[in-house]
Protein backbone atom coordinates (compact mmCIF):
# COMPACT_ATOMS: atom_id res chain seq x y z
CA UNK A 1 0.00 0.00 0.00
CA UNK A 2 1.18 3.82 -0.53
CA UNK A 3 0.66 6.27 1.84
CA UNK A 4 0.80 9.69 2.00
CA UNK A 5 2.59 11.61 4.85
CA UNK A 6 2.66 15.44 4.38
CA UNK A 7 4.88 16.65 7.68
CA UNK A 8 7.01 19.95 7.71
CA UNK A 9 9.22 18.34 10.84
CA UNK A 10 11.77 16.39 9.00
CA UNK A 11 12.84 14.56 11.88
CA UNK A 12 9.37 13.77 12.62
CA UNK A 13 8.88 12.77 9.01
CA UNK A 14 11.72 10.59 8.66
CA UNK A 15 10.81 8.93 11.96
CA UNK A 16 7.36 8.20 10.53
CA UNK A 17 8.85 6.82 7.35
CA UNK A 18 11.05 4.67 8.91
CA UNK A 19 8.38 2.66 11.10
CA UNK A 20 5.66 2.62 8.51
CA UNK A 21 8.01 1.18 6.05
CA UNK A 22 9.04 -1.21 8.54
CA UNK A 23 5.29 -2.41 8.23
CA UNK A 24 6.09 -2.42 4.59
CA UNK A 25 4.49 0.47 3.63
CA UNK A 26 5.56 2.20 0.51
CA UNK A 27 5.69 6.07 1.88
CA UNK A 28 5.83 9.23 -0.07
CA UNK A 29 6.62 12.06 2.00
CA UNK A 30 5.70 16.20 1.25
CA UNK A 31 6.50 19.02 3.38
CA UNK A 32 4.04 21.50 2.36
CA UNK A 33 0.03 21.42 1.87
CA UNK A 34 -0.38 22.48 -1.58
CA UNK A 35 2.02 19.72 -2.75
CA UNK A 36 0.62 17.11 -0.24
CA UNK A 37 -3.04 18.13 -2.33
CA UNK A 38 -1.38 18.25 -5.94
CA UNK A 39 -0.28 14.57 -4.59
CA UNK A 40 -3.40 13.38 -2.98
CA UNK A 41 -5.63 14.34 -6.92
CA UNK A 42 -3.57 11.15 -8.55
CA UNK A 43 -6.39 9.43 -8.72
CA UNK A 44 -5.76 5.63 -6.97
CA UNK A 45 -2.42 6.64 -6.00
CA UNK A 46 -2.59 6.51 -2.50
CA UNK A 47 -4.88 4.84 -0.21
CA UNK A 48 -4.22 7.01 3.21
CA UNK A 49 -3.08 10.23 3.89
CA UNK A 50 -1.22 11.30 7.18
CA UNK A 51 -1.23 14.98 7.59
CA UNK A 52 0.22 17.32 9.39
CA UNK A 53 -2.28 20.65 10.58
CA UNK A 54 0.08 23.37 10.32
CA UNK A 55 2.19 23.43 6.82
CA UNK A 56 3.76 25.72 4.72
CA UNK A 57 1.37 26.50 1.90
CA UNK A 58 -1.71 24.63 2.63
CA UNK A 59 -2.59 23.64 6.45
CA UNK A 60 -3.73 19.77 6.51
CA UNK A 61 -6.81 21.27 7.35
CA UNK A 62 -7.83 22.71 4.08
CA UNK A 63 -6.02 19.84 1.74
CA UNK A 64 -8.32 17.56 4.17
CA UNK A 65 -11.44 19.99 3.45
CA UNK A 66 -10.43 19.81 -0.14
CA UNK A 67 -10.27 15.99 -0.81
CA UNK A 68 -13.92 15.82 1.01
CA UNK A 69 -15.16 18.75 -1.76
CA UNK A 70 -14.17 16.80 -4.44
CA UNK A 71 -16.02 13.45 -3.07
CA UNK A 72 -12.25 12.28 -1.90
CA UNK A 73 -12.88 9.28 0.68
CA UNK A 74 -9.61 8.03 1.26
CA UNK A 75 -8.85 7.97 5.18
CA UNK A 76 -7.24 10.93 6.58
CA UNK A 77 -5.22 10.70 9.99
CA UNK A 78 -4.39 14.33 11.27
CA UNK A 79 -1.20 14.85 13.25
CA UNK A 80 -1.00 17.92 15.28
CA UNK A 81 0.21 19.65 18.55
CA UNK A 82 -3.47 21.14 19.02
CA UNK A 83 -4.97 19.55 22.24
CA UNK A 84 -8.20 21.77 22.78
CA UNK A 85 -11.62 20.15 22.41
CA UNK A 86 -12.57 23.01 19.70
CA UNK A 87 -9.05 21.79 17.63
CA UNK A 88 -10.27 17.92 17.98
CA UNK A 89 -13.57 18.78 16.36
CA UNK A 90 -12.57 21.13 13.80
CA UNK A 91 -10.39 18.75 12.20
CA UNK A 92 -13.08 16.26 12.14
CA UNK A 93 -15.72 18.07 10.79
CA UNK A 94 -13.16 18.41 8.20
CA UNK A 95 -13.14 15.33 7.03
CA UNK A 96 -10.45 13.84 9.30
CA UNK A 97 -11.13 10.36 10.31
CA UNK A 98 -8.64 10.04 13.10
CA UNK A 99 -6.66 12.49 15.15
CA UNK A 100 -3.53 11.98 16.58
CA UNK A 101 -1.95 14.82 19.27
CA UNK A 102 1.79 15.08 19.25
CA UNK A 103 4.11 13.96 20.50
CA UNK A 104 2.87 9.94 19.93
CA UNK A 105 4.59 7.20 20.43
CA UNK A 106 4.89 5.26 16.73
CA UNK A 107 2.88 2.15 17.71
CA UNK A 108 -0.08 3.88 18.17
CA UNK A 109 0.45 5.74 14.94
CA UNK A 110 0.82 2.24 13.18
CA UNK A 111 -1.67 0.80 15.37
CA UNK A 112 -4.30 3.50 13.80
CA UNK A 113 -3.13 3.25 10.66
CA UNK A 114 -4.37 -0.36 10.41
CA UNK A 115 -7.52 0.39 12.21
CA UNK A 116 -8.28 2.99 9.58
CA UNK A 117 -7.22 0.22 6.71
CA UNK A 118 -9.67 -2.38 8.46
CA UNK A 119 -12.57 0.30 8.14
CA UNK A 120 -15.35 -2.04 5.84
CA UNK A 121 -14.69 -0.03 2.30
CA UNK A 122 -10.85 -0.50 2.82
CA UNK A 123 -10.79 -4.20 3.65
CA UNK A 124 -8.74 -6.14 1.77
CA UNK A 125 -8.62 -9.75 0.38
CA UNK A 126 -6.47 -12.54 2.78
CA UNK A 127 -4.85 -13.42 -0.36
CA UNK A 128 -4.71 -12.82 -3.91
CA UNK A 129 -4.62 -15.82 -6.67
CA UNK A 130 -3.75 -16.07 -10.01
CA UNK A 131 -4.35 -19.62 -11.63
CA UNK A 132 -2.65 -21.73 -9.10
CA UNK A 133 -0.48 -19.01 -7.47
CA UNK A 134 -1.51 -17.47 -4.37
CA UNK A 135 0.18 -14.50 -2.73
CA UNK A 136 -0.77 -14.22 1.14
CA UNK A 137 -1.03 -11.00 2.58
CA UNK A 138 -0.67 -12.44 6.22
CA UNK A 139 2.43 -14.60 6.08
CA UNK A 140 4.04 -12.41 2.85
CA UNK A 141 4.47 -15.83 1.58
CA UNK A 142 4.00 -17.41 -2.46
CA UNK A 143 2.41 -20.77 -2.53
CA UNK A 144 1.57 -23.01 -5.68
CA UNK A 145 -0.06 -26.89 -5.04
CA UNK A 146 3.14 -29.51 -4.49
CA UNK A 147 5.20 -26.85 -4.06
CA UNK A 148 7.33 -25.55 -0.79
CA UNK A 149 5.95 -22.03 0.42
CA UNK A 150 8.42 -19.11 -0.79
CA UNK A 151 8.54 -16.09 1.82
CA UNK A 152 9.01 -12.51 0.31
CA UNK A 153 10.46 -9.30 0.96
CA UNK A 154 9.02 -6.69 1.03
CA UNK A 155 10.12 -5.45 -2.10
CA UNK A 156 9.30 -8.93 -3.68
CA UNK A 157 5.71 -8.80 -2.12
CA UNK A 158 5.08 -5.77 -3.75
CA UNK A 159 6.09 -6.49 -7.14
CA UNK A 160 4.77 -9.80 -7.50
CA UNK A 161 1.68 -7.93 -6.19
CA UNK A 162 1.29 -5.21 -8.49
CA UNK A 163 2.34 -8.12 -11.59
CA UNK A 164 -0.32 -10.15 -10.68
CA UNK A 165 -2.80 -7.46 -10.16
CA UNK A 166 -2.62 -6.16 -13.76
CA UNK A 167 -2.48 -10.15 -15.29
CA UNK A 168 -0.93 -9.83 -19.51
CA UNK A 169 -0.75 -5.98 -19.30
CA UNK A 170 3.07 -4.79 -20.06
CA UNK A 171 4.16 -2.78 -17.25
CA UNK A 172 7.19 -0.61 -17.64
CA UNK A 173 10.06 -0.58 -15.30
CA UNK A 174 9.41 3.38 -14.78
CA UNK A 175 5.63 2.33 -13.93
CA UNK A 176 6.99 -0.16 -12.17
CA UNK A 177 9.79 1.77 -9.75
CA UNK A 178 6.95 5.08 -9.18
CA UNK A 179 4.51 1.97 -7.57
CA UNK A 180 7.20 0.50 -5.57
CA UNK A 181 9.54 3.19 -4.49
CA UNK A 182 9.07 6.35 -2.43
CA UNK A 183 9.39 9.11 -4.48
CA UNK A 184 11.80 11.02 -3.14
CA UNK A 185 14.01 7.40 -3.17
CA UNK A 186 17.18 7.78 -5.29
CA UNK A 187 17.17 4.37 -7.01
CA UNK A 188 19.34 3.22 -9.61
CA UNK A 189 18.44 2.53 -12.83
CA UNK A 190 18.96 -0.91 -12.97
CA UNK A 191 16.85 -1.83 -9.50
CA UNK A 192 13.72 -3.11 -11.00
CA UNK A 193 15.44 -5.83 -13.22
CA UNK A 194 17.35 -6.77 -10.19
CA UNK A 195 14.22 -6.89 -8.22
CA UNK A 196 12.73 -9.13 -10.75
CA UNK A 197 15.47 -11.48 -10.94
CA UNK A 198 15.49 -12.08 -7.00
CA UNK A 199 11.92 -12.76 -7.39
CA UNK A 200 12.24 -15.19 -10.13
CA UNK A 201 13.72 -16.95 -8.04
CA UNK A 202 11.25 -17.64 -6.03
CA UNK A 203 8.76 -18.49 -8.25
CA UNK A 204 11.63 -21.17 -9.94
CA UNK A 205 11.55 -22.85 -6.95
CA UNK A 206 7.61 -22.72 -6.94
CA UNK A 207 8.19 -24.11 -10.55
CA UNK A 208 6.26 -20.84 -12.04
CA UNK A 209 9.83 -18.42 -12.66
CA UNK A 210 8.42 -18.53 -16.73
CA UNK A 211 5.23 -16.39 -15.47
CA UNK A 212 7.38 -12.78 -15.67
CA UNK A 213 8.17 -12.51 -19.32
CA UNK A 214 10.33 -9.66 -20.06
CA UNK A 215 9.65 -8.03 -23.08
CA UNK A 216 13.15 -6.08 -24.40
CA UNK A 217 12.53 -2.03 -24.62
CA UNK A 218 9.14 -2.50 -23.15
CA UNK A 219 9.02 -3.97 -19.73
CA UNK A 220 7.66 -7.63 -17.91
CA UNK A 221 4.17 -8.93 -18.23
CA UNK A 222 2.85 -11.72 -15.59
CA UNK A 223 1.26 -14.57 -17.91
CA UNK A 224 0.21 -18.23 -17.14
Amino acid sequence: MRLLLAEDEEDLAQAIQTALRHDRYVVDWVSDGQEALDCLQQSGLYTLAILDWMMPGLSGLEVCQRLRARGEGMPVLMLTARDRMLDRVAGLDAGADDYLIKPFGMEELRARIRALLRRPTHIQAQTLTIDDLTLDYQTYSLSRPGFPSQTLTAKEFQLLEYLMQHPQQILSQDQIRSRLWDMNDETMSNVVAAQVRLLRKKLANCGADSRIETLRGLGYRFGN
